[in-house]
């Protein structure tokens, strides 16, 4: 110090200056490493850069989605009761009262009413009074159905609201479905429900039946085995039928020849076993289509018709199968079940007219 031509304040100064730049230097070092950084205001989450398609959805929903979710919200609530008696095997079904209804009418309301029935006999419908200008009705109507207790579990509730229109058609609101297998039936059942969006209507379920095919070329001998049906639609007042099966051969799309078993009595569940031999040459079996249908005897009206089907080279899905096998397999009985079709959709199939008769037997 005594040979440096600095004075000793001046050293002192710069000493101290130095002292206050590496403290502020070492400020600055902490502050930026324990602060956090704030996100640029223009910044945003690109979703087409994320990967990950979970990551997305869970973003982002789908509209579909979201139309689906706004759609089921606002159609509303229906309250109703079940009731079933074991003892006399009735189901008694409440509708009490339904709120906050979608407006289907420009004015804002609807009509609304409702129809109740069940799946496994769409048959016996039921509907409330129509109710108008109002998206709270209150109905307070009860319905009975005739249920076995061995069908409970194979049955739906439904209950549809619609919105009544005198000279449109009616527009549903939304429905209920209940399958009975879900529901505890030991005690009376009281709850709210929210409207789903409706269903597509389903078709009626006519039955199944059971018979087997057996042909033998070199004679000619197609033998036609009726075994049994099952679930068959309900006809009669009572929620049975008296059902019996016919048996008709088409050559070149006319009436040829036929056959029929006995009628049995009061069941939906028949079982026939009853044979029908038919003589149809190996050079026309190809031309020949076996109509099978299924019909609700009566003695005091005409007897209607439950359900129908037919098999030949012109038929479809496994009754073509069946036929096929028939064929493939001669001299071989093949059984199968098929689902009985309405009589209408199979007559036109068949391009057959109603008023042809069978042609008289030449004596």
């Amino acid at each position: 110090l005594n040979i440096t031509p600095v004075p000793k304040w001046g050293l002192i100064t710069v000493a101290v200056a130095g002292a206050i730049l590496l403290l502020l230097f070492l400020i600055c070092i902490v502050k930026c490493c324990c602060s956090k950084k704030k996100p640029k205001k223009k910044e945003r989450i690109g979703l087409c850069a994320v990967s990950n398609s979970t990551t997305t959805n869970l973003v982002q929903p789908e509209m579909e989605d979201l139309e689906w979710e706004v759609e089921q919200k606002r159609r509303g609530k229906l309250q109703y009761s079940l009731e079933y008696n074991f003892r006399i095997q009735e189901l008694k079904v409440g509708v009490k009262q339904a709120v906050e209804l979608k407006a289907m009418d420009s004015g804002g309301t609807s009509d609304p009413y409702v129809i109740v029935y069940l799946t496994s006999d769409m048959r016996k419908r039921y509907e409330t009074k129509v109710y108008r200008k109002t998206l709270n009705p209150i109905f307070n109507e009860s319905f009975t159905f005739q249920v076995p207790q061995a069908e409970v579990s194979e049955s739906t509730l439904v209950m549809q609201i619609y919105d009544f229109n005198r000279f449109a058609k009616h527009d549903i609101i939304g429905e209920v479905r209940l399958p009975l297998a879900n529901v505890n039936l030991q005690h009376v059942i009281e709850q709210w429900s929210d409207l789903a969006v409706a269903s597509k209507v389903e078709e009626e379920h006519l039955g199944e039946i059971c018979f087997s095919l057996r042909y033998v070329p070199s004679t000619g001998k197609l033998t036609v085995l009726i075994l049994e049906a099952k679930q068959l639609k309900r006809m009669d007042s009572d929620g049975l039928s008296d059902p019996f099966v016919k048996v008709h051969l088409i050559l070149n799309r006319k009436k040829w020849k036929k056959k029929r078993t006995s009628v049995k009595k009061n069941t939906i569940n028949p079982y026939f076993n009853e044979a029908f031999v038919f003589e149809v040459p190996f050079s026309q079996i190809q031309n020949v289509d076996v109509v099978i249908s299924v019909w609700d005897h009566d003695k005091v009206t005409k007897n209607e018709p439950i359900g129908k089907l037919f098999l030949g080279c012109r038929a479809t899905g496994n009754q073509l199968r069946h036929w096929s096998d028939m064929l493939s397999n001669p001299r071989r009985p093949l059984a199968q079940w098929h689902i009985l079709q309405p009589p209408d959709v199979v007559d036109k199939a068949l391009g057959l007219k109603s008023h042809l008769k069978l042609p008289l037997h030449s004596r």
